[in-house]
């Protein structure tokens, strides 16, 4: 499992403190999860919003690393234990954009900011954002959030029926997602299977193969013949980030817009 790595965890130009989890080569960026939820203003308490946010399909040692911190005391008193999480930045603006929110909107724009800073100079430490680069990204996202606001009167509707049909993992239904691309389920089964990712013949046909599992999940069920024969099923749902994922993977640019994982 990853370690999270201190360095850079504060800096006075930051929007969210950015650290690292990981070490050496591999380390990546990140934020702490007690940060990001005080930036959002969640009114749910950190320790119960976090676990619902993993719920979205979020993995421990992929995604995020536990880090416990010490939280003050009085004094004289020893300090005590404080769960927090170390998340990756893509975690971070999938959970930003799951807000639905300015907050959440004006954090994933500072986070793609952050990679792009990265990816044009490795050595850019996040903390060099100047107030006016900051400024101009708090600017980006009012705009953007007037835009989306007048946007979302028509679609939130559709937007809270697909939040309908996610179950209480967190994941959706083929049928649904098929919607959701535009094409039927058939279709949708069918090129996922001509390009490997699902399963094509057997008992465990139209699952995923187990390289692509982290974008899917397989509930098993069964039922009973008239003969008494027992019979076991495996359902394919997809999690939110595999939306996107089947979205890029069979070219559907003209995807409908309240796609949850396609604000890249």
């Amino acid at each position: 499992m990853s370690k999270p790595d201190n360095n850079h965890t504060s800096g006075g130009g930051q929007l969210i403190p950015i650290t690292n989890m990981g070490e050496g080569s591999q380390a990546a960026q990140a934020v702490l999860g007690r940060d990001l939820h005080e930036f959002l203003e969640v009114g749910a308490s950190y320790r119960h919003w976090f676990p619902r946010m993993v719920a979205y399909g979020f993995e421990e040692g992929v995604d995020y690393v536990v880090k416990n911190d010490r939280s003050a005391s009085p004094a004289g008193m020893p300090s005590r234990p404080r769960l927090n999480h170390v998340v990756s930045l893509d975690m971070a603006k999938e959970i930003a954009m799951i807000q639905r929110s300015a907050k959440g909107r004006q954090a994933r724009r500072y986070f793609i900011e952050v990679e792009k800073r990265a990816r044009m100079a490795p050595a850019f430490d996040p903390s060099q954002l100047t107030r006016s680069e900051i400024l101009l990204i708090a600017l980006n996202a009012e705009e953007e959030r007037l835009a989306l606001e007048a946007a979302n009167k028509q679609l939130q509707p559709k937007a809270d029926a697909y939040d309908y049909f996610i179950d209480s993992t967190g994941s959706y239904s083929m049928g649904t997602v098929a919607k959701m691309l535009g094409i039927g389920q058939n279709t949708l089964f069918r090129e996922l299977r001509n390009r490997g990712i699902l399963i094509t013949k057997g008992d465990m046909r139209n699952t995923p193969y187990q390289r692509y599992a982290n974008y899917f999940e397989v509930k098993a069920g069964g039922y009973t013949r008239s003969n008494g024969t027992q019979v076991v099923t495996h359902t394919t749902r997809v999690r939110p980030r595999g939306i996107d994922f089947i979205r890029r993977t069979l070219g559907l640019h003209g995807a409908h817009p309240m796609l949850p994982m396609t604000f890249q």
